[in-house]
């Protein structure tokens, strides 16, 4: 894939004006005291992960509306804690998996914990994944999840999610095996979008992150994304507004509640992003508008604020590389709390 999008000299300084929900903090405060009015009702038991060195738990907790969600807690062997602790969200199609396909940051000596994303999983199979217990999603979507609920932010299905995002998070202040004040989260794509809405939801919730690490965020500036590129996801909305072509106002609307450059103003953690200027999934403009809104309405400035650039690469972004940097970087965080 070429270079497409704009040249790296003006994305460093692309911050566009993106419409901003003036009820945007009403609703995701009330969505959340929504999902919270559902005991937690956590759930661990111990899995065979057939693996020597790292321990497994099969968690479920309710997510939004009180429903089934399923994770993976993973440890060091041998170490009960309290451990500096990273929460990881996973990529479209992605699920938790089987659990020996994420044990990286356990592997560094910490708690890990793995949300499986509801109603996907279908590209990493493995144990039982989480339904999508939605019947407001409504009748009038195309296959997949972009447009699942677009006619109503309410009933959208990344409204769900998210709040699912931020309860794993109370499930994590739950456990004795976490540090409460050494958290980090974390996600590629998918998982880089729910990561900043994590970010953001988080501070809404006076829940303390040490750290944010969106790889090659996916669900920012989604409508300049949706003019750009014509790969999936994004062209789900496409697909769905070349059919219902009236209902392109609407749908912009309820995506401005959980597009990353809107909803990442809130956050406060520091942060570090990175991104890919080969990317025709998640094109590096939309990325960069994320990034430079970060944090911009929080009380005091992110100046803890970093961006990994890949020149060559597309949606693998940096790889093993990005990895490498977020080792590097999670100790950082982590140390600094101590």
């Amino acid at each position: 894939m070429p270079l497409f999008d704009l040249p790296l000299s003006e994305l460093e300084s692309y911050s566009p004006e993106i419409p901003i929900p003036a009820d945007l903090v009403p609703f995701w405060t009330e969505t959340l005291a929504e999902t919270r009015r559902h005991d937690l009702a956590l759930d661990r038991t111990p899995y065979d992960n057939k693996l020597a060195l790292i321990e497994t738990e099969d968690l479920t907790y309710a997510g939004f509306g009180g429903t089934p969600v399923k994770a993976w807690l993973h440890r060091p062997a041998g170490v009960e804690g309290p451990l500096p602790t990273v929460v990881q969200y996973h990529g479209y199609s992605g699920g938790r998996g089987f659990p020996h396909a994420t044990t990286t940051w356990a592997q560094a000596g910490y708690a890990h914990l793995v949300m499986d994303t509801r109603g996907q999983g279908w590209s990493a199979g493995g144990p039982s994944g989480t339904a999508d217990w939605a019947p407001e999603a409504g009748v009038n979507h195309t296959p997949g999840f972009m447009t699942s609920g677009l006619s109503d932010p309410r009933h959208y299905y990344y409204r769900r999610v998210y709040a699912d995002a931020v309860r794993l998070l109370d499930v994590a202040l739950a456990l004795p095996e976490v540090d409460a004040s050494k958290i980090i989260v974390t996600g590629g794509s998918q998982g880089g979008g729910i990561t900043i809405a994590a970010a953001a939801l988080a501070a809404l919730s006076d829940i303390p992150l040490v750290g944010a690490a969106p790889d090659v965020p996916f669900l920012c500036h989604i409508r300049r994304a949706v003019e750009l590129t014509d790969r999936l996801p994004y062209a789900e909305i496409t697909q769905y507004l070349a059919a219902w072509r009236d209902h392109a106002e609407q749908a912009y609307a309820t995506l401005a509640y959980i597009d990353g450059a809107v909803l990442g103003r809130l956050a406060t953690a520091p942060t570090l992003f990175s991104v890919a200027l080969m990317d025709p999934i998640c094109p590096p403009s939309t990325v960069f508008a994320a990034y430079h809104a970060y944090g911009a309405d929080a009380s005091d400035p992110v100046l803890d604020k970093e961006i990994r650039v890949y020149g060559h690469n597309g949606h693998e972004g940096g790889g093993p590389y990005q990895i490498d940097a977020q080792l590097d970087w999670f100790a950082e965080r982590f140390a600094s709390t101590s």
